[in-house]
């Protein structure tokens, strides 16, 4: 099986914050699958061009206040440089239709958690991203991106 595998890339930021529970984010509700595809496409399209260009700004824009104070944009050159190298790019997924392997669910401490792939060939986009609500949207604040054969 190991032969058939085309590649596994993953990357995870993740900010272990002790984002504080508050009324606000108790009253959080999961979006609707509509919100929840902008966002998954939204965040790895922004992602999947930042590594295709070199030009990580507008992704570092996007994300959430925390995630943009713990990483520059050169920083973020610097932990994809990966996926710049191996000339990954998975601009497909615009055309296809996000599979969950996990209900979305927001954490006690308001961080909404969205899992699952795309079902693309020949490898698969596999996500796991998180958003918090930051500036008054939900804005990314961890982000794995596998792109690998499917396990049969």
């Amino acid at each position: 099986m190991n032969a058939l595998r085309v590649g596994r890339w993953v990357l995870v930021i993740a900010l272990f914050l002790g984002v504080s529970a508050s009324t606000a984010s108790a009253q959080l509700k999961v979006p609707i699958a509509e919100l929840q595809e902008v966002l998954i496409k939204g965040s790895l399209l922004t992602f999947n061009d930042a590594n295709v260009t070199g030009n990580y700004a507008v992704l570092h824009a996007k994300v959430s206040k925390p995630f943009r104070d713990q990483f520059s944009p050169e920083k973020l050159a610097e932990i994809f440089k990966e996926f710049r190298d191996k000339h990954i790019d998975f601009d497909i997924i615009a055309a296809k239709k996000p599979i969950g392997t996990e209900e979305p669910k927001i954490s006690d401490n308001g961080i909404l958690s969205i899992k699952g792939y795309f079902d693309t060939t020949p490898s698969r986009v596999n996500y796991d991203l998180a958003f918090i609500m930051s500036d008054g949207e939900w804005k990314l604040i961890k982000i794995n991106v596998d792109v690998k054969k499917p396990d049969k």
